[in-house]
């Protein structure tokens, strides 16, 4: 005698997500162990570097608590919505959606993990991406409830972790890395951000932070090294002015080596299908 057990209904949510998700061809989450690293500085630029290699992207601001985009990409308009659907912005060829643009400035949002997982449901599957080859989230700190939450509702292709040479920041970007690969992200690669200082009188490199730690760690844990990225005063200077380096001065070193990620992440896609 066989046994035939019927699933249980997709909730609404989730069929929305996946009729979202279906017009997007690759998914990136960007996530770090701590706080601190620059992930976010990576998510905007990377998200620039791609569009200008002729991707359509979208940029899903998924750091509930501390929703950054906006700021860094010069983004001061409401959010709106269309047929029951919010629009994404769109700045210099990138669609953005973030709760930052959707509540008032300096709202704090004090919500318990359940009321986050629904917002984070809400800004995948009630949002008009249309179609996209790429969809990154920027993700917060951590490996906690939204961390698992968009990662089980996007099914990414790829996971970036960031983090920094020192070892402080090593020791929670390995939880990081082995928290991708309990939730099978089938690629995951370690971008090195703050990797030397780039004296803005000589060009000189200052290692403050130490050198190589990234690459070692990704060797240690059998994962990609994408990349790393210096240290650069006016790439902190545009974040705060809302005009990406990658965009204001692609001849910069540090945008250079955003470029050089971009082409990486591009290649680990590829391979990925």
């Amino acid at each position: 005698m066989s046994v035939h057990v019927t699933p249980p209904p997709a909730s609404k949510a989730e069929q929305e997500i996946k009729e979202t998700l279906s017009r997007v061809t690759h998914r990136i989450v960007v996530f770090s162990g701590k706080g601190g690293v620059g992930k976010t500085t990576v998510a905007v630029n990377l998200a620039y570097a791609l569009v200008k290699r002729g991707k359509s992207v979208g940029l899903l601001d998924a750091d509930i608590t501390g929703p950054n985009v906006p700021q860094m990409v010069g983004l001061s308009e409401v959010a709106q919505a269309e047929g029951g659907r919010i629009v994404p912005h769109a700045k210099h060829g990138l669609k953005i959606v973030s709760l930052a643009s959707m509540i008032p400035p300096g709202t704090p949002i004090i919500w318990r993990g359940p009321l986050r997982s629904k917002a984070i449901d809400q800004l995948i599957g009630e949002v008009n991406w249309g179609d996209l080859d790429i969809l990154i989230g920027d993700l917060p700190p951590g490996t906690g409830d939204e961390v698992l939450t968009i990662t089980q509702r996007t099914a990414p292709q790829l996971a970036l972790v960031v983090t920094t040479p020192q070892e402080v920041s090593l020791i929670d970007a390995r939880r990081a890395v082995n928290m991708a690969k309990k939730m099978e992200v089938p690629k995951i690669g370690i971008v090195e951000n703050m990797s030397g200082l780039i004296c803005p009188h000589c060009g000189g490199r200052i290692e403050l932070f130490g050198k190589g730690g990234g690459a070692r760690v990704a060797t240690e844990l059998g994962v990609e090294f994408i990349g790393e990225v210096p240290i650069d005063l006016k790439a902190r200077i545009g974040g705060d002015s809302g005009e990406p380096i990658v965009l204001s001065d692609p001849d910069a070193a540090v945008s250079q080596a955003f470029f050089r990620i971009a082409e990486q992440v591009d290649k680990e896609l590829t391979e990925a299908r």
